[in-house]
Order: structure tokens, then C-alpha cells, then sequence
């Protein structure tokens, strides 16, 4: 650091209590639905500069081998619209603008500002400037038109998003008929050793690793934590079904502490 009705739009048939008194998680802490998204705002403004530094530092550098499989699982090609979402510093977005080219275009979306201005200087540094374009959007209410997009990427943000299926209507009606969406999240690991081994090191070496690099360890606490509360791999599966999504797959990646789901809208 973003679905089954074809169009965005206001259901009133299932009304809930006003949304001022729903609770949902942040991280392991229950709060107001409506502050979550400010909450996880203050997060990545605190680490957006130092948020590809330890990417390499928390992953061993294994991110970069995650992010060219869902590139390879993405289908790809010359002139070719891609929704890069949640995109942060960018770094599907570089490998996406270079594959589309000049007939395609990439759109970089993140919330968060402070991303998205890391994202942009870092791709211009490279001098990624002719096919992307930068956008602040809610995952939840896509500012884009129906049938817009030939590929939505959405890596490590789906945990963050408030109201997650509300996110994958809005992306699968941004999405073409023949699309496909590929979510690459923190999942569960598929053997109990391994999240042992896991846990130990989300809660206990993770925030003093970001407190030491990044200088806040509490928003790495947060992220251990939001972690936990994302739906594990068969939970995101029928989420996905639910939205629209047909075909539905994933792949566990280092023994299910990641997965990429993918699916398609015909």
C-alpha cells in the first residue's frame, strides 16, 4: 500500500445499522469502519519513504520473485490497459509499462498519497514517464468506467481495504469481459512448522526490524497484524466467486506465506 453486481451502485434492499456504530479490525483492534481507512492512511505516510528498503530487508529480497510470477500469471501484452492497484512505489507498474509499450497504457492507483508520490519519482527516476498515469482512488469505488481495464494487479493493499468485497465489485466492473484480476496478498502457510516459524518472526523480529530501518516499529506491529486478520487462501477464492469472478485460482508461493489468486470476467 482494493466484486457480483455489474455496476456500481446503492443496494438499499439489505440496509445495516448506520455506519458510524460498525466496527471492523485494525490489525488485531476493533474500530470504527469509518476510521479505518485514515488509520491505515497514517501507516504508509510514516513508511512510504522507506517502503521499498524493507520490502527487500522483511522478504530477503523473495518480494521481487513473488511480483515476476504475477507478471508472468498476468497474461500481458503490447497494448494492453493495466490497472496497477494499490500499486505503492510502483514496482509492478515499471515492469507492466514495459510490456504494454506505447500502445498500452498502465495506471498506477494507490489511496495513499504519500505512495504514490514515492511511486512516481522512483518511475520517472527511471524515466518511465510516456504510458502511466497516476490516479488517488478508493479501492471500494473505482473513479474509472465500466469495461475499462485488461488486467487489475492488486499486491499486498486487499488486506489494508476496508470493506474488501465492495473492492472486488468495483474491480470486476472496471473490468473488460476477457480480464483478468490477480491478487497477490500475505496468506496463510500451508504447514503448522512453518507458521510457527512465521509468527515468531511477524511479532517479534518484524517491528523491531522496522523500527530500526524504518524508525516505526507500531506500523510494522499493524502489518504483522492486518496480516493475520486477511482471509486465507480459500476464504479470498469464494469472495472472488461471489464478486463475479470465474475460474478462480491461486497458487501458494513460499509455502503459502503469499499467494496469487487469479481470476477472469467473461
Amino acid at each position: 500500500m482494493s466484486v457480483s453486481e455489474h455496476h456500481a451502485g446503492t443496494d438499499t434492499s439489505h440496509e445495516q445499522a448506520p455506519e458510524s456504530s460498525e466496527k471492523t479490525h485494525f490489525g488485531f483492534q476493533q474500530v470504527d469502519k469509518n476510521a479505518k481507512a485514515s488509520m491505515v492512511a497514517e501507516v504508509f505516510q510514516s513508511v512510504a519513504a522507506k517502503y521499498d528498503i524493507m520490502n527487500d530487508v522483511m522478504s530477503l529480497g523473495i518480494h521481487r520473485l513473488w511480483k515476476r510470477f504475477t507478471i508472468d500469471c498476468s497474461g500481458a501484452r503490447a497494448g494492453h490497459k493495466v490497472l496497477d492497484l494499490a500499486g505503492g512505489t510502483g514496482d509492478l507498474t515499471a515492469k507492466f509499462s514495459r510490456i504494454v509499450g506505447d500502445s498500452g497504457e498502465v495506471v498506477l492507483a494507490d489511496i495513499n498519497d504519500a505512495m504514490l508520490r514515492v511511486g512516481r519519482d522512483k518511475l520517472r527516476d527511471k524515466g518511465i514517464v510516456s504510458n502511466v498515469k497516476y490516479v488517488q482512488a478508493n479501492a471500494e469505488a473505482l473513479p474509472f468506467p465500466d469495461n475499462s481495464f485488461d488486467i487489475i494487479t492488486i499486491a499486498f493493499g486487499l488486506r489494508n481495504v476496508t470493506d474488501k468485497d465492495k473492492a472486488l465489485k468495483s474491480m470486476y466492473r472496471v473490468l473488460k469481459p476477457g480480464g483478468r484480476l490477480l491478487v497477490l496478498e500475505f496468506s496463510k502457510p500451508t504447514s503448522d512448522a512453518l507458521n510457527k516459524v512465521y509468527d515468531a518472526y511477524s511479532f517479534h523480529l518484524l517491528p523491531k526490524i522496522g523500527e530500526l530501518v524504518a524508525k516505526d516499529g507500531d506500523s510494522y506491529k499493524y502489518l504483522a497484524e492486518s496480516i493475520r486478520m486477511h482471509p486465507e487462501q480459500d476464504v479470498l477464492k469464494e469472495m472472488m466467486q461471489d464478486a463475479g469472478f470465474e475460474q478462480v485460482t491461486y497458487h501458494n508461493l513460499t509455502g503459502g506465506i503469499v499467494a496469487l489468486h487469479r481470476g477472469f470476467k467473461f
